[in-house]
C-alpha cells in the first residue's frame, strides 16, 4: 500500500492554474473540485500509489450539526471526488473527522468531554455512511487524537466503538477477517488493506522467512521471525522471582546541581552548558538541586518502594582536577550522606563511577582520547571503592559508554563536542575498555575479599531488526548494527577481550576501499590487554530504550557507524513516538535483545543481566503529571522482561526505570522529561511531585509483577483482651489540684522555658499523621455515598471563602495509592483517619449499607497494614449524614442508639485489623461551634442550652459505643477505644493573683473538663462547671440549670470509658477573670472570663492560633495531675500556613520542632506518659470554614490541578527525621568536649572608651561623634548618653580590681581618640588624656594583666567629622598620625594593638543605615574603603617604625555572624548565606587577608550599578598599588562574634544600596534562646563553624576572639544563668575549633567587663559580667554569677574531664562563697541555676535534696512516734497513779 493525499487548497489552486497563496490546508469542498483533479489522480496511480486520503468536513457537510440540514453542494462535491478516485483505480481512505470540534457545535454542545457531542457525532457518521458508504471500503473514524486528554479521549474512543459497530451493521458483507486486515483502535495503519509492495508492519515482516546463517543474531531472529504480533504482544500475568530487584536511577550531572559547591570542579557538561550549546541556553548549575536535597530524593524512593537506587558519582565533585591530589572532602561527604540515607531506608545503593561528566581539567588534556586518563580513572575508582565500598556492593564502572564515544567524540552532539569518528571515537572506546578493566581488577584484587561486592558495566543498546526480513543482506545489516553498538564494548569484556570480528572486518574493508580518506582507524589490543579485559564483569548491565529497523546500504567512505557498517537505521511509523526523536516504543525488542545477549555474551561467562536503564521522555509542557504514555511504555517493557525470565529462562535480576525524576537531559536541557516525578524547574525549591507513572510503578513493585495476587500483610497481634476501663477518680476541686502546674511553670524565665531539651522517646512511641474523611476524600456523591451536613452547608453559596467545598478535595477516594505513597515515604508508625458515616450508611442507618464505601476503607486499612502502619480510626469527625440531621442531629436523644449501630458495624467490619478507635473528634467543637455559635454545620445558633444538650448526648453516645466494644469485641479483637478531646493551654494573666489562677483552671474545666471529667473521673461534669452554669441559670430566673444532669446509672455507665487519653492541641491563650453578662444566655458568658492571645509568640495563618509551644508541656502536665496520670496520645498538633506557602514551609518545621520538644520535656523531665504524637496533617485539605485558603499539610496539594498532585513539603522531610531519630538525640555539636586550652592561651575581657569612661568634657577631652549623637533627640534609647557611663575615667582601681577577680590574663580596652587628640589631629596632644591611659596601664601591670589596646572603637573626634569623617580620604593620614602618637607614647608597654574595632559597624550602621553615629545614610562603601586604607597605613607604620623596638602584634578586629541557609536544602538559600558572609566578614577580611574585595561582592555591585544607569560600580576600586599595600596587613585575625542567623534571598528590585546589593534577608530558628538584644540569639554551634570558616578562607591565621558575649534587659538578676550557659557553650565550641578543627585560636575575650552604655540601646541592654548599679551614685561593680563561672573556666584553662577526678581548679574560691545581694527597684531576688535547688537555705542538687528530704521525713516520723510513745507512757502511768490513789 502506498498512500497519498489529502488534496490541499494549495494543490486545488495550482490545478486551476491560479497562484498559491495563504496557508496550506486540506481541501474541504467549500469550493468546487478543480478541473485538473482527475489527471492528478491518474498521475499518482501511475507512480504506484494505491490509496488516497479523503478527510471529510463535518462543519461543511452539516453546518448546524443536524443531518436533516445538510449542505447538498458539499455532499455532491465529496461524491464526485470519491468517484474520480475509484475511476482511476485509487482506493479512497475516508476520514470522518479529525479531533477539533466545529465551532458551531462546540458553542452548543461543548467539546469531546460532552456526551451530547458524542451523540451528534454518531448521527453525523450515520449520515456519512448513507451518503458515501458505497463509494469507499476503508474508513477512519477520527484522527489527531493526541490533542485530546482524559475524559475527552475516552469519549472519542467510545464514539469510535459505536460508529465501528454501526458501520458493520450497515455493511455486514464487509466484516473484517484476519486474512484481510486487522483493526486496532483508531490506528490508521492497521485499518488499511495489505499491500503487495514492501511491507512495513511488524506483523507482515514476521511472517516472512529469514535467510540461513550461523550468527547468534540470525539464530535469535529466526526464533522470533514467525511469531505473530498478537503472540508477540500477549500480556503475561505472572510475578517476578521473589528476590528480584526493583530500581530507579539518576545521574549526577542531571540532578545534583551545586556545580561549584564546596570547591567542586567544572565538568565537560558545565562547560558545554555555559557555552550555550543546550536547548534554550539552559544549564545544570542547579538542576534538581539534589546536592542539597538528599532527604528529598530518598523520600521519593521510599514512596516508590524500590529496593535499589542507581546513581552516579560526579568525578569532579570528588577530585575537582580529576586527580587524587585534589580530593574534595565535602564532595565525598555528600555521597556518604546519600548512601547512608539509602541504607537507613532499606534501599540498596548501586553506584556508577562514570556517567559522562568528565572533569573539564582532564578534558583540557585530551579527556578519553589521552591514555593517561586510565590511571586517573583507576585512582578515582580506588578512592570510591575505599571510601564507599563498605556500604556499596554493586558498582557500574561506566554507563552507556557508547554514547560517550559516539556522541561525545564522534558526532560532537555531546561534550566535549569532538567531531572525529575516524580516530577519536574508536580511541576513546579503547581507553574506556581498558579503564573499565583496570577498575575491575583493582576491585577484584584489593577490595572484593573484604567488601564482597560486584563490579560490572552498563552498556546501552537498541534492538535491531531487518527492515525487510526477506532480504538476507538486511538481516546481516541488523547484526552489524548490534555489533557496532553493543558488541563494540560487550565483545571485548564478555567474549574474547577483542572487538567483534564483524566490526574489525568492516573497518578493514573500508580502509581498503577508501585509501585516500580512511573512514575509521580501529586500535588494536595487545594479547596482554585482551587477556586483561576479557571477563571483567560480574554482571551485564543493559540500558535499553528502543528498537530500530535496519536495511543494508553502501556507506561509502563516510565515517561513523552507518557509513563504516554499511547500514541505515529506521523506525516503523506505527511505533508510538515519544518526546525524543530517537526513542520509539517497541517493547518486544527488549525481550529479543535479552535473549540475544544471553546467547551471544553469557554462554561462557555465566553472569546475570541487570537492566540498568529503561524509560521514555515526555514533553516538558502540557499534561505533565498524568503521563499515561509512560505508564503504557513501562507496563509493556517490564512485561517483556518478565517474559524473558519466565518463558525464555534469561537470568535477569534487576529492572531499573529511568529515571527517578525529571532532570537535565543533555543537549535537550529540561525540554525532555524522563522522570517518574515531576520537577518544577521554574521554582527555586525544585519541588518534586509524583506522576501517575510513579504510582503505577509502586503498584508493580508491591505486586512484584503482574500476577493477580492479593495483598499479603501481617494482621496485628491481638492484645488488650481484658477490659481497660479506667477506675473512678474523685471529682475535681475548685480550683483543681492541677493548679500546681501553674505554680511549677509560670515563674520560669524565658531562658528556662525555651532551653531546648535533647533526648528521645521510648521505643514503641507512636509517630503518625492525620486526616479526616470530609477534608480529603472527595467523591461526595460517588458510588452511592449520601450527603453529609458539610455537603449541604458548603453547597450553599457564601458559606465558605470562594464557595469552596469538599466535593473533590484531595480526591483520596479515587487516589488511595497516592495517599499510601506519602505514608510509605514518611515511614509513619500510625495513620489517623476518619470514616465517613454517610459513605458507609448513606442515610445514617444500617439499612442503607453501601458496600462500595466499605470496600474503600477495607482497601485503605489493608494498604496501611501491608506497610506496617497502624490504622487509628475516628468514627465521627463532624460529617453527620444529612438524613440524621433532618431528624435533629445530635440534639436528638435517639442519636445515641443510631451512632452505636454505626460503631457496631465498624467494629465488626474493620476491627480485625483496626486496634485503635476514637469515637468522636473534638466533641467540644461539635457542641459549641455547631450548635452554639452556629459557625459550622448544622449551624444551630443556640449558645445558652443547645451546646449543653448536644454534649450530653455525645458523652452518652461515646460511652455506649465504648461498652459495645468492651462487651462484644474486645476479647476477640484486643483493641483500644477512646475519644479525641481538644484543649488550648490556658495561662492566667497574672499567676500571682489567685482569682486569675482560678479563672484559668475554670477555662480548662469548661473546655477539656466538660468531656474529660465525666469520662476520666466520676461520670459527671466538673463542679466548677456545674457551679457556674447552675448559678448563672438561677440568676437568669431559671428554676433549673441549663447544664443537664446525669443519673447515677448514667454516671456509672460513663465513667472510665476510655483506654487512653487523646488530646488535640494547637495554641495557648491568656485568661483573666471577668464578671460576664447574664444575657443572652451563653456557654461563653457562663465561664466568667476573658481570653486573649499570647502576644509574644509567632502568629499563624489562622487568627487567634499563635504558635505557643511551651503551652503543650503545661497542658500535658495538667492532664497528668487532673486525670490520674493516664497514657496520653497527642492526636492532633499542627499549624496552618497560607496557600502561597507551598513546599518551603519553614514555619511548620519550627512549629513541629518546638512542640515535639515540649512533649519530650513532658515525658522525660516531668514523667508524663506521652505515648504518641500525630502531626496534623498528612496533606493540605479542605480546612473547614477556611476552605482552601490555608493548609496544615506536610504535603502540598495543588487544588488548581485536576490531578490533585501531592508534593512533599520541607516539613515532611523534617518530620521524617524526627520520627527516625525518635525525638532529638544530642547531636555531636552539642556534646561537651573535655580538654584544656594551650598554656599560653590569652583570657581576656573587654570594654570601650566611650562606653565606660564618662568624663566626656574632663581635662581637655574633645567631643566625639557619639557625644553629639547621644545628645541628639530620639537617637538613643531612653535618651541615654555616656556623659558619665561607668565613670571608669575616675575608677581605674575599681575596674582593675574586678579584672583580678575574673582571673583574666589580658584586658582589652580602647583609647578615646578625642581624649588624646581633641581635634583629631596631632596639632595638640592632650597630656591629661594620655595620663589616664598611663595610669590604667600601670594598674594593669601591677595586677599582671596584659593590655590589648584598640586604637579606634567608634568615637571619632567631632572635628574630623565636620570635614567628612570617614568619607574624606584625608582621614587615612589623620588616623596614621593618631596611631603614631599612641605607638610612640604607649607602645613600649602595649604589645597587642587593634587598629579598628568592627569597621563593618562603623561603615554600615554609621554611614549606611544611619542608626549609629554619625547617622549618615547610604555612604557605607566609601567609609569602608577609607577604613581599610587607614588600617593598612597604621599597620605599615607600626611594622616599619616600631615593630623592631617594641616587638608587638598589630591587626584589625572584624566582626561577623555565622550564617546558615534558612532552608539548607535549597540552593538559593545557600547562595544567600554565601552572599551574607561575603558582604559581612569578606567585605573587610578579604582585602586584608586575600587582597581586594570578594569577587562576588564586586560582581554583584557592579552589575546592579550599571543596570541602574550608573557609569561605574558604587563599590570603590582599589588601585593595584593599594591592593598590594593593604594585602597582608595583619599579624593575627581579630574576631568579634555573637550570634548566628538564617538567610534567604530577598529581591529589592532596583534599590541601590547595601541591602539591595546583598539581596539577603535573615531570620532565626525559634528554638534559639533570645537575649536582651533583638539581633542576638544563643547559637554556640555557629561560633565553631565561623572559626573554621576563617581558617579555611584566610589561610588559618592566628585568631584572637576579641569579643563574645550576651545581653539581658529588664529587671536585674545577678544569677544570670543564661550568660553562664552562653559562655560555657561558646567557649567549649572554641575548644572544639582548636582541638578538632585545627583552628589556630590564641585567645578569647568576654564582652563585656561590666554593664555599660550600649550605643543606641543606651543602658537598656546589659552585657556585663559585673552589674553596675546606676541607682547608686558610686556606680559599684557587682559580680554576676557568670563572672564566677568565667573565672572558673579561666582558672581551669578550659574544661577538665570529670572522668579523671576532681580538678584543683574546681575548688571554690574562699573569697566568693555567697551570691551578692543588691537593693534596687529593678532587681529581683537571685535564683539558683537550673541544676540546683534551694533546700532549707542550702544549694543542693535535686538528688541530694531528695535524699535530705527522706532523711528529714524519717527523723520526723521517728520523732512523732517517739512523742506518741512518751505520751502513751505518761497517760498509762497517770492511770496507774489514779488507780492507786483510788
Amino acid at each position: 500500500m502506498f498512500l497519498a493525499g489529502p488534496l490541499t487548497n494549495e494543490q486545488v489552486k495550482s490545478l486551476d492554474g491560479k497562484p498559491s497563496e495563504g496557508a496550506v490546508d486540506t481541501f474541504d469542498c467549500s469550493h468546487p473540485i478543480p478541473q485538473g483533479s482527475r489527471q492528478y489522480f491518474e498521475y499518482l496511480q501511475s507512480r504506484g500509489v494505491t490509496h488516497f486520503k479523503v478527510p471529510l468536513s463535518w462543519a461543511h457537510l452539516l453546518p448546524s450539526g443536524l443531518s436533516s440540514q445538510s449542505k447538498q453542494a458539499v455532499v455532491t462535491c465529496y461524491q464526485t471526488l470519491l468517484k474520480q478516485l475509484l475511476e482511476v483505480g485509487l482506493q479512497p481512505l475516508v476520514i470522518l473527522h479529525g479531533s477539533t470540534v466545529p465551532d458551531t457545535l462546540k458553542l452548543r454542545y461543548g467539546g469531546w468531554e460532552s456526551q451530547e457531542l458524542v451523540e451528534m457525532f454518531k448521527q453525523y457518521a450515520e449520515f456519512v455512511f448513507g451518503e458515501f458508504g458505497e463509494l469507499a471500503d476503508s474508513w477512519l473514524t477520527l484522527s489527531s487524537l493526541d490533542e485530546l486528554r482524559d475524559a475527552e479521549l475516552q469519549n472519542a474512543v467510545d464514539a469510535h466503538i459505536s460508529v465501528y459497530h454501526r458501520y458493520h451493521q450497515l455493511f455486514p458483507s464487509r466484516v473484517l477477517s484476519n486474512g484481510d486486515y486487522s483493526v486496532l483502535g483508531l490506528d490508521m495503519e492497521d485499518m488499511l488493506h495489505q499491500a503487495d509492495t514492501l511491507p512495513k508492519s511488524d506483523n507482515n515482516r514476521n511472517n516472512l522467512q529469514t535467510s540461513s546463517c550461523s550468527t547468534t543474531y540470525c539464530k535469535t531472529w529466526s526464533d522470533v521471525a514467525s511469531v505473530t504480533s498478537s503472540e508477540r504482544d500477549a500480556f503475561l500475568e505472572e510475578s517476578f522471582p521473589v528476590d528480584f530487584q526493583w530500581a530507579t536511577s539518576s545521574e549526577s550531572f542531571k540532578v545534583e546541581g551545586g556545580w561549584l559547591e564546596g570547591g567542586k570542579g567544572q565538568t565537560i557538561w558545565d562547560h558545554f552548558g555555559h557555552e550555550h550549546k543546550v536547548f534554550d541556553n539552559q544549564t545544570a548549575d542547579v538542576a534538581c538541586d539534589s546536592f542539597h536535597k538528599v532527604d528529598y530524593d530518598v523520600y521519593l524512593l521510599r514512596g516508590l518502594n524500590v529496593s535499589t537506587f542507581q546513581f552516579s558519582i560526579s568525578w569532579a565533585r570528588i577530585f575537582p582536577s580529576g586527580h587524587w591530589g585534589s580530593h574534595l572532602e565535602e564532595g565525598a561527604l555528600y555521597y556518604d550522606k546519600l548512601i547512608n540515607a539509602l541504607i537507613e531506608s532499606g534501599i540498596q545503593p548501586v553506584v556508577t563511577l562514570y556517567h559522562w561528566d568528565l572533569p573539564q581539567a582532564l578534558q583540557d588534556y585530551g579527556g578519553w582520547r589521552n591514555a593517561s586518563i586510565i590511571e586517573a580513572f583507576m585512582d578515582y575508582a580506588d578512592f570510591c571503592f575505599s571510601r564507599f565500598g563498605d556500604r556499596v556492593k554493586i558498582w557500574n564502572t561506566f554507563s552507556s559508554p557508547w554514547v560517550v564515544s559516539h556522541a561525545g567524540y564522534g558526532t560532537g552532539e555531546h561534550p566535549p563536542g569532538d567531531k572525529d569518528y575516524v580516530d577519536a571515537a574508536y580511541q576513546v572506546t579503547h581507553n574506556i575498555l581498558k579503564a573499565h578493566a583496570e577498575a575491575w581488577h583493582l576491585y577484584n584484587d584489593k577490595y572484593r575479599k573484604t567488601q564482597g561486592g560486584k563490579v560490572g558495566i552498563a552498556l546501552n543498546s537498541d534492538w535491531a531488526e531487518p527492515m525487510d526480513p526477506s532480504r538476507p543482506e538486511d538481516i546481516e545489516a541488523a547484526d552489524r548494527y548490534l555489533q557496532f553498538m553493543l558488541g563494540w564494548f560487550a565483545h571485548p569484556i564478555f567474549v574474547d577481550g577483542d572487538y567483534p570480528a564483524t566490526l574489525k572486518t568492516q573497518v578493514e574493508e573500508k580502509i581498503n576501499e577508501c585509501p585516500h580518506s580512511k573512514p575509521a582507524r580501529l586500535p588494536v589490543f595487545t594479547p596482554k590487554e585482551s587477556q586483561r579485559i576479557r571477563g571483567t564483569a560480574d554482571f551485564f548491565g543493559l540500558n535499553h530504550y528502543t528498537s530500530r529497523l535496519i536495511n543494508n546500504s553502501d556507506g561509502g567512505c563516510i565515517p561513523g557507524p552507518q557509513g563504516v557498517g554499511d547500514f541505515q537505521a529506521h523506525v516503523d511509523p506505527s511505533w508510538p513516538s515519544t518526546a525524543s526523536d530517537w526513542i520509539y516504543s517497541a517493547p518486544w525488542g527488549l525481550r529479543r535483545l535479552l535473549n540475544y545477549i544471553s546467547t551471544e555474551y553469557l554462554k561462557a561467562t555465566k553472569v546475570p543481566i541487570h537492566i540498568t536503564g529503561n524509560g521514555m521522555p515526555t514533553e516538558y509542557s502540557g499534561e505533565t503529571l498524568n503521563d499515561t504514555s509512560r505508564i503504557e511504555y513501562m507496563k509493556s517493557y517490564i512485561n517483556e522482561a518478565l517474559k524473558a525470565i519466565h518463558l525464555d529462562g534469561v537470568n535477569v535480576q534487576r529492572f531499573t526505570v529511568q529515571s527517578l525524576m525529571d532532570g537535565f537531559e543533555g543537549p535537550q536541557g529540561y525540554s525532555e522529561r524522563f522522570g517518574l516525578h515531576y520537577v518544577n524547574f521554574d521554582l527555586p525549591d525544585r519541588p518534586r511531585t509524583p506522576k501517575q507513572s510513579a504510582y503505577f510503578y509502586s503498584k508493580v513493585i508491591e505486586k512484584n509483577g503482574f500476577a493477580p495476587n492479593n495483598l499479603l500483610f501481617h494482621v496485628p497481634e491481638v492484645k488488650n483482651t481484658e477490659s481497660n476501663k479506667l477506675l473512678s477518680i474523685p471529682p475535681s476541686t475548685v480550683p483543681s489540684q492541677a493548679r500546681v502546674v501553674w505554680r511549677k511553670f509560670s515563674s520560669q524565665s524565658n531562658f528556662q522555658r525555651k532551653l531546648f531539651h535533647y533526648g528521645t522517646f521510648p521505643q514503641g512511641f507512636s509517630w503518625g499523621v492525620s486526616s479526616s474523611a470530609y477534608q480529603i476524600e472527595g467523591g461526595w456523591n460517588a458510588d452511592g455515598k449520601g450527603p453529609s451536613v458539610w455537603d449541604t452547608f458548603t453547597h450553599k453559596p457564601g458559606s465558605i471563602p470562594a464557595n469552596a467545598n469538599g466535593d473533590v478535595a484531595c480526591d483520596s477516594y479515587h487516589r488511595l495509592e497516592e495517599d499510601l505513597y506519602m505514608l510509605r515515604a514518611l515511614r509513619v508508625k500510625s495513620y489517623r483517619f476518619s470514616l465517613s458515616w454517610s459513605r458507609i450508611f448513606p442515610d445514617g442507618h444500617r439499612t442503607s449499607l453501601n458496600w462500595k464505601g466499605v470496600n474503600y476503607y477495607n482497601r485503605l486499612i489493608d494498604g496501611l497494614i501491608a506497610y506496617n502502619i497502624t490504622p487509628m480510626v475516628t468514627l465521627y469527625h463532624w460529617d453527620l449524614p444529612q438524613a440524621l440531621q433532618d431528624l435533629g442531629g445530635w440534639d436528638n436523644v435517639n442519636m445515641t442508639e443510631t451512632f452505636n449501630d454505626f460503631c457496631d458495624f465498624c467494629f465488626a467490619t474493620f476491627g480485625d485489623r483496626v486496634k485503635f478507635w476514637m469515637t468522636f473528634n473534638q466533641p467540644h467543637t461539635i457542641a459549641w461551634s455547631g450548635y452554639g455559635l452556629g459557625q459550622i454545620p448544622p449551624n444551630v445558633k443556640n449558645p445558652g442550652t443547645a451546646p449543653y444538650r448536644v454534649a450530653h448526648n455525645l458523652i452518652k453516645a461515646h460511652a455506649k459505643a465504648y461498652h459495645t466494644y468492651d462487651d462484644k469485641y474486645r476479647k476477640s479483637q484486643g483493641g483500644l477505644v477512646s475519644i479525641a478531646l481538644n484543649a488550648d493551654w490556658v495561662e492566667p494573666k497574672d499567676v500571682n493573683v489567685p482569682r486569675e489562677v482560678v479563672a484559668a483552671d475554670r477555662a480548662l474545666q469548661f473546655q477539656l473538663g466538660w468531656f474529660a471529667h465525666p469520662i476520666f473521673k466520676n461520670g459527671d461534669y466538673p463542679d466548677a462547671m456545674k457551679w457556674q452554669v447552675g448559678n448563672k441559670s438561677e440568676l437568669q430566673g431559671l428554676s433549673w440549670s441549663r447544664l443537664p444532669s446525669f443519673t447515677e446509672e448514667e454516671k456509672s455507665h460513663i465513667k472510665g470509658t476510655a483506654d487512653f487519653f487523646c488530646v488535640n492541641h494547637y495554641t495557648t491563650k491568656i485568661v483573666s477573670h471577668v464578671t460576664a453578662r447574664l444575657n443572652p444566655q451563653s456557654y461563653k458568658y457562663d465561664q466568667d472570663l476573658s481570653e486573649a492571645e499570647e502576644g509574644d509568640s509567632p502568629t499563624t495563618a489562622i487568627s487567634n492560633q499563635r504558635a505557643v509551644a511551651w503551652g503543650l508541656r503545661r497542658l500535658l502536665n495538667w492532664i497528668k495531675e487532673e486525670y490520674g496520670d493516664p497514657e496520653i496520645y497527642i492526636t492532633e498538633n499542627g499549624v496552618a500556613t497560607d496557600m502561597k506557602t507551598t513546599v518551603d514551609d519553614t514555619d511548620r518545621v519550627f512549629y513541629h520542632k518546638t512542640y515535639v520538644d515540649e512533649a519530650l520535656k513532658a515525658h522525660n523531665l516531668d514523667g508524663v506518659k506521652v505515648k504518641g504524637y500525630i502531626a496534623t496533617s498528612l496533606m493540605d485539605s479542605f480546612e473547614w470554614l477556611n476552605g482552601y485558603k490555608v493548609g496544615f499539610g506536610l504535603h502540598h496539594v495543588d487544588f488548581t490541578n485536576s490531578n490533585q498532585p501531592r508534593s512533599p513539603k520541607r516539613s515532611a522531610h523534617y518530620y521524617y527525621q524526627v520520627m527516625k531519630d525518635n525525638g532529638f538525640p544530642l547531636p555531636d555539636d552539642e556534646k561537651i568536649l573535655y580538654g584544656l586550652f594551650p598554656k599560653t592561651f590569652n583570657w581576656s575581657t573587654a570594654s570601650a572608651s566611650y562606653q565606660i569612661e564618662g568624663s566626656w568634657r574632663a581635662h581637655g577631652k574633645g567631643l566625639s561623634i557619639w557625644d553629639k549623637f547621644a545628645h541628639t533627640p530620639l537617637k538613643t534609647s531612653n535618651s541615654d548618653n555616656a556623659d558619665i557611663a561607668c565613670d571608669s575615667y575616675n575608677k581605674i582601681d575599681e575596674d582593675v580590681e574586678v579584672l583580678k577577680k575574673l582571673k583574666v590574663t589580658h584586658y582589652r580596652f580602647s583609647v578615646s581618640w578625642p581624649r588624646v587628640l581633641p581635634d583629631g589631629t596631632n596639632n595638640h596632644i592632650n597630656e591629661a588624656g594620655l595620663d589616664y591611659y598611663h595610669r590604667l596601664l600601670d594598674a594593669l601591670e601591677a595586677a599582671n594583666i596584659q593590655p590589648q589596646v584598640t586604637l579606634y572603637h567608634w568615637d571619632l573626634p567631632l572635628e574630623l567629622h565636620k570635614v567628612g569623617g570617614w568619607l574624606n580620604e584625608t582621614i587615612v593620614q589623620r588616623f596614621r598620625d593618631y596611631a603614631d602618637v599612641l605607638f610612640s607614647r604607649l607602645g613600649n608597654r602595649v604589645k597587642f594593638w587593634i587598629t579598628l574595632n568592627e569597621p563593618y559597624i562603623v561603615a554600615n550602621l554609621g554611614y549606611g543605615y544611619g542608626t549609629f553615629a554619625p547617622g549618615i545614610v547610604g555612604k557605607q562603601y566609601i567609609a569602608a574603603h577609607n577604613l581599610i586604607k587607614a588600617h593598612a597605613e597604621a599597620w605599615h607604620l607600626y611594622n616599619e617604625k616600631y615593630r623592631a623596638t617594641q616587638d608587638g602584634l598589630i591587626s584589625i578586629t572584624i566582626n561577623s555572624d555565622w550564617v546558615e541557609p534558612r532552608n539548607p536544602h535549597k540552593q538559593e538559600d545557600v547562595d544567600a548565606a554565601q552572599r551574607y558572609l561575603q558582604f559581612f566578614i569578606g567585605w573587610f577580611a578579604h582585602p586584608i587577608f586575600n587582597g581586594d574585595y570578594p569577587d562576588l561582592m564586586k560582581t554583584i555591585i557592579r552589575k546592579r550599578s550599571l543596570a541602574a544607569g550608573l557609569p561605574e560600580s558604587r563599590l570603590p576600586e582599589f588601585t593595584p598599588e593599594e591592593i598590594n599595600r593593604i594585602k597582608g596587613t595583619h599579624d593575627y585575625f581579630g574576631f568579634n562574634h555573637y550570634t548566628t542567623v538564617l538567610s534567604f534571598p530577598v529581591d529589592l528590585g532596583k534599590q541601590q544600596d547595601y541591602e539591595g546589593d546583598r539581596g539577603t534577608g535573615t531570620t532565626h530558628d525559634r528554638t534559639w534562646i533570645e537575649s536582651g538584644s533583638f539581633w542576638l540569639k544563643i547559637t554556640p554551634f555557629g561560633f565553631r563553624k565561623i572559626l573554621k570558616f576563617i581558617k579555611d578562607e584566610y589561610g588559618n591565621p592566628p585568631i584572637y576572639v576579641t569579643e563574645n558575649g550576651i545581653s539581658e534587659r529588664g529587671a536585674v538578676n545577678l544569677n544570670d544563668i543564661h550568660r553562664s550557659h552562653y559562655y560555657e557553650n561558646y567557649i567549649n565550641q572554641a575548644l572544639k575549633a582548636l582541638v578538632l578543627d585545627g583552628v589556630d585560636l590564641r585567645g578569647y575575650t568576654a564582652w563585656s567587663l561590666m554593664d555599660n552604655f550600649e550605643w543606641a540601646a543606651g543602658y537598656s541592654e546589659r552585657f556585663g559580667l559585673f552589674y553596675v548599679n546606676r541607682s547608686d551614685p558610686t556606680l559599684p561593680r557587682i559580680p554576676k554569677n557568670s563572672a564566677s563561672r568565667y573565672a572558673t573556666i579561666i582558672t581551669c584553662n578550659g574544661f577538665p574531664d570529670p572522668a579523671l577526678g576532681p580538678h584543683e581548679c574546681l575548688k571554690p574560691d574562699p573569697e566568693a562563697t555567697t551570691i551578692p545581694s543588691v537593693t534596687t527597684a529593678h532587681t529581683i531576688a537571685p535564683t539558683l541555676p537550673l541544676n540546683m535547688v534551694d533546700f532549707l537555705g542550702l544549694e543542693l542538687s535535686p538528688h541530694d535534696a531528695e535524699v535530705a528530704l527522706y532523711v528529714i521525713f524519717v527523723f520526723l516520723l521517728v520523732s512523732v512516734l517517739g512523742i506518741v510513745f512518751v505520751v502513751y507512757r505518761l497517760l498509762k502511768a497517770r492511770r496507774k497513779l489514779k488507780t492507786a490513789a483510788e
